[in-house]
């Protein structure tokens, strides 16, 4: 099961952890905001309007942006700037993002107003946080970001929220006229004032988001991979002899690798199955699906693991341009570019896509009565007249074929924008849709795994009269899945079944079932 998560998350100046993110990302938990932080953000945007009532013209304060840097922008039109800015960049198109996806992008950005190095005012920062606390969603669109001076165009979307315009979803999810919602909330629209339009769009705030809440995805399905992968493994009579410790860490020093294979050796542990026939068993190795189960899923591990790093370090980032330096500074610099979420969120959509494509592998094996030893084929209950798991296959073999077409990695492009001014962009936010399609149809995958390995094990009990058993955690597993889920038996509508199963996967119902046996997993 998921971790009970925090009912409220407070910004401070020192930044949030990827658990704060999830909590208000996916679980609505109240945002507050520390004095300490709020104070600091008052002492820079202090210093802020010294620098927009100077002669001297600066960047994003008193000029205009980007390729349009060069115009000193008149006191009495850098109200009428701002807000320019956030309407022409609110031009996204496309299906709306998730829920989550918009929680997530608002949060992280109110994480980097709070930390002091924006110069906006507290009123922005108050306001951006009560939007939140609200539930009200601003419609964030599909396209509009490449990933470089920030996610513009979906955090404009918020943005513009904010000034009392634009399009937002209520708490009941409901699109309504944003001054209504506000209202509603006791929210008084933003003004917005030098600096603050570009404050509010400088940051990699959507594709983290997404990346940290794919790691969070990818952390559970990596080790109900490992449970499906065990459970196949009973189910095609295969050995976990390639799976005890020595031939692992001390072997080949790959940490994943290691922690997959305990994990697989938990779930075969006191298997009645995989006992019947360790003597007099003419086959001398599985086939790799099987035998390198530890490998596929242990590299993907690392590779989370790696991305977690990554996205940590970007987590403790204060993404602005310019930027307001402790020693009063305001520097312009290119850290809004998304080049190193973009290169992990790729690479975990290659893992994410190798993972699905191995479950398949398994699948299918089972299915096949030339390679299943010993099953009807399709695990039918009466082949020929009945189709059993076939067409399960096909949809498994559709979400793999998919995700190797997601897994083309997004930052390898760039189109340049701004009239050459952003002559190298990241697709950043591609990289990240990519990912998180990748992640569903994984979480597919390893259901429909489930339901095929749980389905032959139960043939494997019934035809032996009930001597050909699951280990414990099998069993746990397969108790949980048939309380919705039934068992082997003639054709039937399987789509709602499969769905099921594919509900439990994600709530982490499977991994629990398992460690009601195994203890722990990894």
């Amino acid at each position: 099961m998921t971790a009970a998560q925090p009912h409220e998350v407070t910004l401070s100046s020192a930044g949030v952890t990827p658990e704060d993110v999830i909590a208000v990302a996916r679980h609505n938990a109240k945002v507050m905001i520390s004095a300490e932080a709020l104070a600091g953000v008052e002492r820079v945007r202090e210093h802020i309007e010294k620098l927009a009532h100077s002669e001297t013209p600066a960047y994003g304060i008193s000029t205009g942006f980007g390729a349009l840097a060069n115009r000193h922008i008149p006191a009495d039109m850098r109200t009428q700037l701002q807000k320019s800015l956030i309407r022409s960049h609110s031009a996204g198109m496309g299906p709306a993002v998730e829920r989550e996806v918009v929680r997530a992008l608002m949060f992280l950005r109110a994480k980097t107003l709070a930390s002091g190095r924006t110069g906006v005012r507290p009123v922005v920062l108050q306001t951006m946080v009560d939007v939140l606390n609200a539930g009200i969603t601003p419609v964030v669109r599909e396209f509009g970001s490449l990933g470089c001076s920030g996610d513009l165009a979906p955090l404009s979307h918020c943005a513009l929220v904010l000034m009392g315009e634009g399009e937002a979803a209520g708490p009941d999810g409901v699109i309504r006229p944003v001054p209504e919602l506000l209202a509603e909330a006791g929210i008084t629209p933003v003004e917005l004032a030098e600096k603050e339009g570009l404050a509010l769009v400088n940051g990699t705030d959507g594709m983290l988001g997404m990346l940290l809440m794919a790691i969070a995805d990818l952390s559970l399905l990596l080790t109900t991979a490992d449970i499906t992968a065990a459970l196949s493994v009973e189910g095609l009579l295969g050995t976990d002899q390639v799976f005890v410790p020595e031939l692992h860490l001390e072997l080949r020093p790959h940490p994943g690798q290691a922690a997959s294979a305990e994990n697989m050796l938990a779930v075969l542990a006191n298997s009645p199955i995989v006992a019947s026939h360790r003597v007099g068993d003419s086959r001398v190795q599985d086939a790799y699906s099987l035998r390198c189960a530890p490998q596929v899923a242990g590299a993907a591990r690392d590779t989370v693991d790696h991305a977690l790093m990554v996205a940590t370090r970007e987590l403790a980032a204060a993404i602005d341009n310019p930027v307001v330096l402790p020693d009063g500074r305001v520097s312009s610099n290119g850290n809004f570019h998304g080049a190193p979420v973009a290169y992990v969120l790729d690479f975990l959509a290659i893992v994410s896509a190798d993972v699905a494509s191995i479950a398949e592998r398994r699948t299918d094996r089972m299915l096949d009565p030339a390679r299943s030893h010993g099953l009807p084929a399709f695990l039918a209950g009466d082949p020929g007249v009945d189709s059993g798991l076939m067409i399960a296959q096909y949809t498994q073999a559709g979400l793999v074929s998919d995700s190797k077409r997601l897994a083309v990695p997004a930052s390898v492009d760039s189109i340049p924008s701004s009239a050459m001014q952003e002559d190298h962009v990241s697709m950043g936010w591609h990289a990240a849709r990519k990912l998180c399609k990748s992640v569903e149809n994984l979480r597919r995958v390893l259901a429909i795994e489930l339901v095929t390995a749980t389905r032959a094990i139960d043939m494997r009990t019934a035809m032996s009269d009930g001597v050909l058993v699951p280990g414990p955690a099998g069993a746990a597993v397969i108790e949980v899945l048939r309380a919705t889920v039934p068992g082997p038996g003639s054709d039937r509508f399987l789509s709602p079944e499969l769905e099921e199963a594919d509900r439990l996967v994600g709530s982490g119902a499977i991994r629990a079932a398992a460690e009601q046996a195994t203890g722990p997993l990894h």
